[in-house]
């Protein structure tokens, strides 16, 4: 037996009448009856098409300055009949109650009109009631009615009905609802969130509509998806899909360089989310250069990012490494040209996006959710702590180091001169480990450490780092303090002509 339904009748109410049009003309066409409200109604009355307006169903007026106009017995028992029920039949008869087989809905813009700057009061009344019941009551009886919840999703809509004639099968119908019941969650969600901003409940929820199938995850036995505006990040510009890893990638590239975002020319290169090569200079191009002495050897198959415009020496230099993505505000056309150069080479363009002000990561068979970590240490928020105190040249070096090493994966020591990274420690299970890394790696590639500045993401329970990073060279120590065994640390450096400062905060990245 067939379940599907042809459609006579259709309920029409929606805010924006983008691509209604032909929706419209079409059901006339097929000789349905339209049924309407206020401005969607008058729509349709333009385009020369009769409507049977709402009000002459119910016998009551739009109210409440049209908060209330589809909310009655007439237009819900309309829609929530079962047409096999030989009860819900007979009282449609009874009190006059006409079949509806088709909900077309757009919802008031709630998210636009937050996101607007909207007074609260406006804000309030782009909170859709009659909408969002009309979309639950269609979609919860689709097994009779077809519920069209979205612009999104009227060309399908269209299609089916010219197709069959307004023919519609059970499996579309109940497609379409599972698509109704994503736009009525996903708004009530964005009401909780917008209600719920101070977090006076602890509630977590996240609803993302725009989702990509990745390639696949962090290995190709493993599914992968990025739910998430990609485009209103990024302007992609050139090269192959992204893959799970290179979003994680980007996304350290992203929050790192955003530390640096209205300072001179400023280059990374990262790898696995820890930057391999880092500097500022007064050119990119001098700065892309330096990032990548740091370290050459991990800078191939890396993510590169600039604070500034690419130019076409940069983009001379880049385009003999091999590198996954270019990320960067701008690139002046020749510098883009040769960047094309490789096909499958990602270019990006980062766009003025404000990122989430919390970090959301599954754990165990649950969620951790924390708050973004928007401290930057600044040289006036240091404490001075040493008898010998830095120089000019060594506090800028000092922050420039403590904000590379906010983004390094713990425990992380970061080694800095002039304003270039010469190595990092990163991930290690002792902080003398990853300053012995750290060592060992500016060794590796010629570096002298005489001068140099090291920053550590927590405090020295002991003095052993601070006497490690003297022998080799390091002149300037930041580290956030907090430890009951400072003063061991502070002795040590007084004891042998080290500048320490401490910051107060403590910067750990799991």
């Amino acid at each position: 037996m067939s379940n599907n339904k042809t459609v006579k009748s259709a309920l029409i109410s929606v805010f924006s009448k983008d691509g209604l049009e032909p929706i419209v003309k079409k059901l006339n066409e097929q000789g349905v009856t339209i049924y309407s409200t206020g401005g969607t109604q008058t729509f349709i009355n333009d385009l020369g098409i009769d409507v049977v307006p709402v009000e002459e169903v119910t016998s009551y007026p739009s109210i409440l300055g049209g908060r209330v106009k589809t909310l009655h017995p007439k237009v819900f028992g309309g829609i929530l009949n079962r047409q096999n029920h030989e009860g819900d039949i007979k009282e449609l008869e009874e009190f006059e109650i006409p079949q509806i087989d088709v909900v077309i809905v757009d919802l008031y813009p709630f998210e636009k009109t937050v996101a607007s700057g909207a007074s609260a009061q406006d804000i309030i009344e782009k909170i859709d009631i009659g909408g969002i019941s009309l979309i639950r009551a269609a979609a919860k009886n689709f097994a009779d009615v077809i519920c069209v919840a979205s612009v999104d999703d009227y060309a399908e809509f269209l299609s089916l009905i010219s197709e069959n004639n307004g023919n519609i099968s059970e499996e579309n119908r109940k497609r379409f609802a599972a698509k109704a019941f994503n736009v009525s969650s996903h708004y009530d969600t964005a009401i909780f969130n917008y209600f719920n901003k101070n977090q006076e409940e602890t509630v977590l929820k996240i609803s993302e509509t725009k989702g990509n199938v990745l390639r696949y995850g962090e290995n190709p036995h493993q599914k992968g998806f990025f739910f998430g505006d990609f485009d209103a990040m990024f302007t992609k510009l050139n090269g192959k899909e992204l893959s799970y890893n290179n979003l994680l990638d980007v996304d350290a590239a992203v929050n790192l360089i955003n530390e640096f975002k209205n300072e001179a020319p400023t280059f990374a290169i990262l790898k696995h989310n820890n930057a391999c090569g880092f500097a500022q200079s007064n050119t990119i191009h001098q700065a892309y250069l330096d990032a990548l002495a740091g370290d050459p050897v991990s800078a191939f198959g890396g993510v590169l990012i600039s604070n500034q415009e690419i130019d076409k020496a940069t983009a001379d230099e880049i385009s003999s490494l091999f590198c996954e993505v270019i990320i960067a505000p701008s690139y002046n056309a020749e510098a883009l040209e040769i960047l094309k150069g490789k096909k499958n080479r990602i270019i990006l363009i980062l766009n003025d996006v404000e990122l989430p002000q919390t970090n959301v990561r599954s754990c165990l068979n649950g969620i951790l959710v924390q708050d973004r970590n928007n401290i930057t240490d600044s040289i006036e928020g240091l404490t001075y702590v040493t008898n010998n105190k830095p120089t000019k040249n060594e506090l800028e070096d000092l922050i420039f180091a403590s904000k590379i090493c906010k983004h390094t994966k713990s425990n992380t020591i970061v080694l800095v001169k002039n304003k270039k990274l010469l190595a990092s420690g990163t991930g290690q299970t002792s902080r003398v480990d990853a300053l012995e890394q750290a060592i060992h790696k500016a060794k590796t590639f010629n570096f002298d450490l005489n001068g140099a500045v090291m920053a550590s993401d927590a405090f020295f329970p002991f003095p052993d780092c601070v006497e490690i990073a003297k022998n080799a060279g390091v002149s300037a120590v930041i580290q956030p303090g907090g430890s009951i065994k400072d003063q061991l640390s502070i002795d040590y450096c007084n004891e042998n002509n080290l500048a320490m400062v401490m910051t107060g905060t403590r910067h750990f990245k799991h």
